[in-house]
Parts: structure tokens; sequence; C-alpha cells
């Protein structure tokens, strides 16, 4: 096993994969830029260097500089974490010459799936389905033509790069051409290259993602589906797993082709195909994720599979210690990010001193944090500061311990999502497991005023999941069906006072 890894980020990431070093016996190197110098992953780590100023182009993301402090730190290896370097060929190549192991997949397969419609040619011969699209590269006039052979609404999409950037959706012909100029000129500024392509929009539907392990021996396997629809602005602000439109029949569909995608790439280590689910249960590869990914602990704690110290074997060049029949998810899991954002002024970031902290506890709760009370929040970096995470047996359950969770999250000195969280969780809609991907482009958090009333009628749904079991085992018992079950909660629901969706 490798003697001293190097995490090449910061923030919560750097903390959770110290840790999990931490149990290896392994020990660490943090890297850290001016304002970072007495953040909480500094303090965690064995060793720590000082690699530049504060702007992440002069500091996180120069790999020479993250090489050079492995090689005088005298680390075997050094795991890039996510954002940054995480999906950067290059710098995986980089620590390959160097003779320093990358904690992650081989510069050939983050370069097959990092393009984006490189990754859709690749996986399409391995019978994978896609969104119908167009090839890369196509001037304008094509793409215009291409448009109206597809169907609006249509999805401009950057051909590099990710997380919303070089993406814009288009409902009618008149809009097109300005949405094309805008996608160029982000992607290219964001990427460096201003490559776009079509992808026919599909709306209603989910985003659903299959968690996958690899090793160097060829053993391929899934850790079952996250469902990652509460999205703003193509960003993911809440994840869980399973996912309520996911059967066991469509699990095992979506986790073979999700293998099979990998294996297409000869993919080795951690890594996630996403989809999108429409409503009718078809899905289409969306994109692969080369790296670990920030939802990673709701899969962990439904499987029982430690995702970065599966990553951290395979990189030593490890088997995999369990096998597709050994995987059963067990329970919920949901995970909400909290970001040093205001959500009451359109989620602007909010830096300055965290002036007091008080992070929940007790059963079913877990915390990842990046920050500490007395310490400042930087607004150079991704405004993600904490993962907060909730299981039960059911959703019902997770939903609860989320709730009593959020409540008793305190950060004081900087604005924070934890007040949008606590709204969500008191939604009817998500309760009940009725969203898409579009679900936050209507939903506004509830007026002060009536606040306390919807968490009333929010609290007689959260009862009526919990007894969702009893009531489907009780009428089961008098010869009914699971149907009469489901019209028996309508019936309560409408009695509460709620709208009872379709």
């Amino acid at each position: 096993m490798f003697k001293k890894v190097l995490i090449a980020n910061r923030g919560e990431i750097a903390v959770r994969i110290i840790r999990a070093c931490q149990e290896r016996g392994i020990k660490t190197v943090a890297v850290y830029s001016d304002p970072d110098r007495t953040a909480l992953h500094v303090r965690y780590a064995d060793e720590a260097y000082h690699i530049g100023p504060a702007p992440a182009r002069d500091s996180y993301l120069r790999g020479d500089k993250l090489i050079d402090v492995a090689r005088r730190a005298g680390a075997d290896a050094i795991h890039p974490g996510y954002g940054f370097l995480a999906e950067n060929a290059q710098f995986a190549a980089d620590c390959r010459d160097a003779g320093i192991v990358f904690i992650g997949p081989s510069p050939e397969a983050i370069e097959a799936m990092g393009d984006k419609v490189t990754a859709r040619e690749t996986v399409a011969k391995a019978g994978v389905p896609l969104v119908p699209g167009t090839p890369r590269d196509l001037p304008d006039d094509e793409l215009i033509r291409a448009a109206e052979q597809l169907g609006y609404p249509v999805l401009v999409k950057a051909s590099a790069g990710g997380g919303g950037k070089g993406m814009r959706l288009v409902h009618r012909p008149d809009d097109l051409i300005s949405a094309l100029g805008a996608a160029r000129r982000e992607a290219l500024a964001a990427f460096g290259n201003d490559s776009v392509y079509l992808e026919k929009a599909i709306e209603g539907a989910r985003h659903v993602e299959i968690q996958i392990l690899a090793d160097a021996r060829g053993n391929v396997i899934h850790l079952g589906e996250r469902e990652c629809s509460i999205q703003r602005r193509h960003q993911k602000l809440v994840e869980e797993a399973p996912s309520v439109a996911v059967d066991e029949e469509l699990r095992q569909k979506m986790g073979a082709i999700a293998v099979a995608a990998a294996r297409a790439v000869d993919y080795v280590s951690a890594g996630t195909i996403e989809f999108l689910l429409d409503k009718e249960g078809n899905f289409y590869f969306l994109e692969m994720n080369t790296r670990l990914q920030v939802e990673h602990p709701v899969t962990e704690l439904v499987t029982g599979v430690d995702i970065v110290k599966e990553m951290i074997s395979i990189a030593d060049g490890r088997r995999l210690r369990i096998k597709q029949d050994d995987v059963r998810m067990k329970g919920w899991a949901i995970e909400c990010r909290i970001t040093a954002e205001d959500p009451e002024n359109n989620f602007m970031p909010s830096g300055g001193k965290v002036v007091a902290l008080r992070e929940p506890t007790g059963p079913g709760i877990r915390v990842e944090s990046g920050v500490y009370e007395g310490m400042e929040v930087s607004l150079f970096y991704d405004p993600m500061i904490a993962k907060l995470i909730a299981y039960g047996e059911s959703r019902a359950e997770a939903i609860l311990r989320m709730r009593r969770a959020l409540s008793e999250y305190r950060i004081a000195g900087i604005k924070t999502s934890i007040p949008f969280h606590r709204t969500l969780m008191d939604s009817p809609r998500f309760q009940w497991g009725q969203f898409d991907t579009k679900f936050l482009d209507d939903y506004t958090p509830l007026p002060s005023g009536d606040h306390a009333h919807y968490q009333r009628l929010a609290a007689v749904v959260a009862a009526m999941l919990m007894h969702e079991r009893g009531l489907r085992a009780i009428n089961i018992s008098h010869g009914a069906t699971q149907d009469a079950g489901a019209s028996a909660w309508r019936r309560a629901a409408l009695l509460a006072g709620l709208r009872v969706l379709p």
C-alpha cells in the first residue's frame, strides 16, 4: 500500500480523502494557496506545502507545482479529488511520467470521455443508448438545419467541459443563433474550446447516474443509481440513493449499460455514467465523469462500500474486493450541498468569517465539512463548504432526519444554502418524489407567513410516508391491492388540505 499520498485539492473533499488515507495508515500531504493557509484540510494532513497565490490558475491548477511538491514530500501517489485537475488528462499523464501514481483513470480514458462528442461516439459502439444529437464542429448553418430535424426544444452544449457552462436551452428557432454565439463564447472562456453540438431536449426527464468501480484486472461493477434531478442552472443541489423512479429491473438494465460504457474505454478506478431518464422509463447516455463525484457518500451509505478507499486500492494495483453479486442497496440516503451562498439573493456568493458553527449529529447523520469556527471563507473558489447526508431505513425516514439535521445546523457570519434546503425538505412535491430536472425552475421558497402552515402540512405527508408499509400491509391483509393503499394516502392528503398531483 502507498506510504504517502498528496491530495491535490482543498476544502471538504481534501478532508474526506485525508480521513480515508488515515484509516489505511497512509501519511498525507496537503497543498494550500495564500487564503487557505489555515484551512481545515491543512490542519488535518501530516504535512502541508504552499503552492501559490489565491487564483486557482496560479495554485491548485498548476500541475507542475503539485508534482514538484509530491517529489519533495516523497509522495507515492496523488489523489485529485473532484474539480481542478481531477479530469485533466495531461496532468494524469504528467504524474505517470514523473513516476507518481495518479489515483484515478488513465490519461487515455480521461481524454476519451472528457470530450462529450467523443464520449457519445465511443459508448454508442458499445450499444449505449444516446440522446439524439449532432456531430461535433458543424457550422452554424448546419446546426440550424439539424435543429429543425431534431425538433425543438434543443440543447446547445459545449463539446468540452461540464458544469452547465456552454449550455443553452432553446425553445424557438429565432433564439438559436444567439444561443449558439453565447454558448461558444462561454465555452471558449471556460475550456479554451468553442466547439458545440446539439442534443434533443428531453422534457420532464430525471438525471440519474450509475456509480461504477473498475480494477486493472478487468473487473467492472456498478453500485446502483443516484437521483440528481434537483438542480439549479445545471448544478446539483440535492442527491439521493436510490431513485424513486428506478425499480430493480431498470436498475440492472442501467447498471449493465454503465458497465459496458466503462469497458468501452478500458476504464480503471471509480467513475460515474450519467443518464437522462424520461417519463416512460427510457434512459439515454448523458456523459461520463471520470472522477469521484460530490454525491458519492449517498452510495457509500446504502451499499456499505467506501468508494475513496476502493479508488486507493485500485490505484495500488489491487483487485476489487467485492463482486457484482455482493452489491446490495439497503435503506435510503439524501445529501444536501451546503454552500456559502445567499438563497434569498439569487444565490450570490457569501464570503467572510465563520463566527459560530454547530454541526448536526445523531443517528443517521454524516457531515463532511471544510470549515471551522473562526475560519475565513474565501470567494476565490467553489462556494460548497460542506455536505450534509442523512440515512434512514426508508426515504421518509431519511427526509425526516435531514429536516431535523438542517434545523440543528448553525453557521453564523456568512450566508448559506441551509434555509433553502429546509424549505425544500418541506415541499410536498419533493417528499412525494414528484420532480424532474426542471423542478427548481418554477419552485420558489415559501413566503415567511405561510412557512409554518406548510410545515404542518408537510409533517402530515411525512407521517403518511412513514406509515406507508403498515398501511399497505393492512390493506393487503383485507384482500385489497397496493393501489388501494395509495388511494388511502391521497384521501388523507386531501383531508390535510394538500393539492394532490395526478
